[in-house]
């Protein structure tokens, strides 16, 4: 089973990784720089599992980069809240 096909399961593998980079010393920007790389990683490689990952997929498709960044920023922000 992959992390990505469960919504939960995948925002509870970033918050994972989220906690372990933030453990390591890493500043939030760079944290915000990587969560926007994997997004669009996630956009152009990756067929979504989900329903919520597909909304995601179409909004960070139709966003700028500058709206893409505040994706990723949110996407940080909702697992750092779990």
């Amino acid at each position: 089973m992959s992390v990505l096909d469960n919504f939960e399961t995948w925002k509870g593998f970033l918050a994972n990784r989220l906690q372990q980079a933030q453990q390591q010393g890493m500043d939030q920007q760079t944290i915000s720089n990587v969560a926007a790389e994997v997004g669009d990683y996630l956009a152009q490689s990756v067929e979504a599992k989900n329903g919520e990952e597909a909304v995601l997929k179409e909004l960070w498709n139709a966003a700028t980069e500058q709206e893409q960044q505040a994706i990723a920023n949110i996407m940080v922000k909702l697992v750092q809240n779990k």
